[in-house]
């Protein structure tokens, strides 16, 4: 009995594994069907034409691209340093009274609703940014700004559990030898949950890399690049949720699916790239 009831376990998750392969070639599959027309009619010069005029059925992705490449970009900068140090603080340093208020109130930040993060970005965030920078305050600056927020919880929770995974007997030894709190925390747990750092990185990319409803409200939805990151811009989820339902014409709406078909790959690509090479790599080293 024991024997049948672990054959159909193995074969269920078998089943639900090949399924999820099976949930991702069909999403691929309809974008791709969708955008047919938008391949052909505006081939390769899709990618890199900066023109979006959909009254003169004129569509380039570039200004989106773009757009999604640097606030993500942007967000990973602001984010990564911040998410380090809380992980350090928490796994290391903080009070054990502390580590359990301070570790649930930035699990609960994972919870909001991205919407909230966009609208307190709106109020918040955009007036600061256009004291400071000048301009409206609205554009890829700020959208780094909030989608560093957004991410953040990710980061720091998930790199504090894999900082957790340190053997003591490492630390005690390295502190048996006269090594500081900083020389323990460079030389022996950050090198041993350096994985569990780099998974937390690729979880962080895809959240911010495909995040809509905070950014739509921050980044303007220009179709321009532009090299000040404080001016109004756009990015693929951006154009998706602003214009999708005003595709007036069978062109302007397989463009919008080719943007999503692009978004997919590119995040496809990024993460396969971040998870078999890099990732691959520090755990062989």
């Amino acid at each position: 009995m024991t024997i049948l009831f672990d054959k159909i376990f193995a074969h269920s998750t078998r089943i639900i594994a090949i399924a999820i392969l099976f949930v991702v070639a069909a999403i691929f599959t309809v974008l791709f069907q969708e955008s047919l027309l938008s391949i052909q009619s505006n081939g390769f010069a899709f990618l890199s034409d900066t023109k979006w005029a959909p009254n003169l059925e004129k569509f380039g992705a570039l200004p989106s691209i773009m757009g999604s490449i640097i606030s993500t970009f942007l967000a990973l900068v602001l984010a990564v340093p911040i998410a380090i140090g809380v992980a350090i603080f928490l796994s290391e340093i903080a009070h054990e009274r502390l580590k359990a208020p301070v570790g649930v109130s930035i699990e609960l930040l994972a919870a909001i609703p991205s919407v909230i993060y966009g609208m307190w970005g709106l109020f918040y965030f955009v007036p600061i940014v256009r004291d400071i920078f000048g301009g409206v305050g609205i554009g890829m600056l700020t959208a780094g700004i909030v989608l560093a927020i957004m991410i953040l919880p990710f980061m720091a929770a998930v790199t504090r559990d894999a900082m957790n995974t340190t053997p003591d007997i490492l630390k005690e030894s390295a502190y048996a030898l006269g090594a500081t709190k900083f020389d323990v925390v460079k030389d022996i747990i950050i090198p041993y949950a350096k994985a569990g750092i780099i998974g937390a990185l690729i979880l962080a990319l895809g959240r911010a890399i495909g995040e809509t409803m905070a950014v739509t409200f921050v980044m303007g939805n220009v179709h321009k690049i532009s090299m000040d990151i404080t001016q109004p811009a756009t990015s693929i989820p951006v154009t998706l949720a602003n214009e999708f339902t005003e595709a007036d014409s069978d062109l302007y709406t397989s463009s919008l699916f080719e943007l999503a078909l692009i978004l997919l790959v590119i995040s496809f690509i990024v993460i396969s790239v971040s998870k078999f090479y890099f990732l691959r790599r520090t755990r062989r080293a």
